[in-house]
């Protein structure tokens, strides 16, 4: 048995090295599509090695590039790889790999972003939600440009158990610049706590597994512009590791979530209740988010990143009970009502009308910058 065992594992030829890969197709890192090549197989075996056993599992990878981590998941005896790649100037190489691996890797020339998995795989691979996780895994080493946006994408899905998810509870190993990896992770009360920790954490178990050197890229890669000033600096990235929850924390539509946990960041220095205020229109403002503090058992003194995944369950129920009651009220968006008031001021003052202005107090629209409205 074990003799067969040895005979069934799949290992790739002698092939080119990446680096040699790289200069035979003439390829080079575009800045504008944040590409940054890994070329050290030891660290694309540890990111393999990180998403679990991989023998005989369906993976999705994303954005291969030039193939490291692609190499390093077909040595991983998987039964077939998938990979999409949007930068046409990459599938030559892979293409030379698939020759190497016959029948192992499917390549499709697409967008991540758009890309539909539903269909990609064998439907024998479906898993019901409560049972353990299927042989299907996601495995990317992301641009930084397309992070945020996908892993908010995937966790919709997640939560409506739809795209990657209609498998089942279908686990992801994915690469982040390492402020974005340390805030998906991120505790109750810690400084990276943000608005994308609650949305990980309330519908997956996240774990960021480790931390690559920036030096191990090439080229080495560079903090994106909401973590730095004008400086350029360069930065390490983390390797974090998503399993779907059996039963989500919060038991609310994502966009629900997504609204509460967006305002709730929208003044990350303030107290609570100035973003989570935000939620109701001015003339009720005051006494709305009292209201909803009030039943959701929450202080109104403390800072967004010291509220719990509890805390925000609370606050997702209270909201949803007070939108029942009030059809008009999830509609409703602060900045609207802050754009109306400016052209309703200055319309007034260009008529040289001289009346109540009190609609026009400057504090309105204090501190709403924005930077601020796309905290992650």
């Amino acid at each position: 048995m074990a003799a067969s065992g040895k005979l069934s594992t799949f290992r790739l030829p002698p092939l080119p090295t990446i680096r040699e890969i790289i200069k035979l197709f003439r390829l080079q890192a575009v800045k504008q599509l944040s590409q940054n090549f890994l070329l050290d197989l030891r660290l694309t075996d540890k990111i393999v090695r990180k998403a679990g056993n991989l023998t005989d599992a369906y993976v999705y990878e994303v954005g291969p590039g030039p193939g490291g981590i692609t190499r390093s998941i077909l040595n991983a005896n998987v039964a077939e790889l998938l990979v999409v790649e949007k930068d046409t100037r990459f599938i030559p190489g892979l293409q030379m790999l698939s020759d190497a691996a016959p029948g192992k890797l499917r390549i499709v020339h697409g967008d991540v972003l758009t890309f539909k998995l539903e269909k990609a795989f064998p439907e024998s691979l479906k898993r019901h939600w409560e049972d353990d996780p299927p042989n299907v895994h996601i495995i990317g080493n992301l641009p930084f440009s397309v992070s945020t946006p996908l892993i908010v994408k995937w966790l919709e899905h997640v939560s409506c158990r739809d795209g990657p998810f209609v498998y089942g509870r279908t686990p992801m190993t994915l690469t982040f610049q390492k402020e974005v990896a340390e805030r998906l992770a991120a505790t109750t009360g810690s400084k990276q706590r943000s608005r994308l920790s609650i949305m990980a954490q309330y519908l997956c178990h996240v774990e960021h597994v480790f931390t690559i050197p920036g030096r191990a890229f090439v080229p080495k890669p560079e903090l994106q512009p909401e973590f730095r000033g004008r400086e350029t600096l360069l930065v390490d990235v983390g390797v974090v590791r998503f399993t779907p929850l059996i039963q989500p924390r919060i038991e609310q539509p994502f966009k629900l979530v997504e609204k509460v946990v967006q305002n709730a960041f929208q003044f990350r220095r303030k107290y609570c209740y100035r973003g989570l205020g935000m939620l109701f229109p001015e003339a009720q403002r005051l006494e709305s988010t009292e209201r909803l503090l009030h039943l959701a058992d929450v202080e109104p003194t403390l800072r967004p990143r010291q509220l719990s995944i509890a805390h925000f369950r609370s606050l997702c129920d209270i909201y949803r009970r007070m939108c029942d009651g009030d059809p008009q009220l999830f509609a409703y968006d602060f900045r609207e009502e802050l754009r109306q008031s400016k052209h309703k001021c200055r319309h007034e003052e260009d008529r040289g009308e001289s009346g109540d202005l009190s609609h026009c107090r400057p504090q309105d629209v204090l501190h709403v910058s924005p930077g601020q409205s796309r905290d992650q």
